[in-house]
């Protein structure tokens, strides 16, 4: 536990607490400014230089909180925040791959009794069903 206690006064470790408390007050107060729930698609950084900097998911966020900069720097200083600019940047998340569709196919005598059916309801809206399904069956 000594060890441990230890590593975690190193001054890298420190300065790296500190940044991340930062950040964090930082996204919790664009939390309560930010308008229609744009919090959820975006995030910031530290204020520094009198400079927020905001991260958008994608350019429309991006747009909307751009023209909406005026009143988030009235609503920054009504906060008691010195914030002169407001910076904002596109950082796209990835998204994942897309699960490969999986497609089940009937056996050969699903078909054949699908077939004795679809003659039997021919005519019919679910007989012309019918007909559509075994067509796809067959691809």
């Amino acid at each position: 536990m000594q060890r441990f206690n230890t590593l975690l006064k190193q001054p890298e470790l420190i300065e790296l607490n500190k940044r991340t408390l930062e950040s964090q007050a930082a996204q919790k107060l664009w939390v309560e400014i930010a308008p229609d729930n744009m919090a959820q698609f975006s995030h910031i950084s530290s204020i520094k230089n009198n400079q927020f900097t905001v991260y958008a998911n994608n350019n429309a966020v991006a747009a909307k909180i751009k023209l909406l900069i005026p009143s988030l720097l009235i609503k920054l200083e009504k906060q008691g925040y010195e914030v002169t600019a407001i910076r904002v940047k596109v950082q796209a998340k990835s998204s994942p791959l897309p699960v490969p569709k999986f497609t089940k196919s009937l056996s050969t005598e699903a078909i054949h009794q699908l077939q004795k059916l679809e003659v039997k309801l021919s005519g019919t809206s679910l007989g012309e069903s019918l007909t559509k399904l075994l067509k796809n069956a067959s691809k």
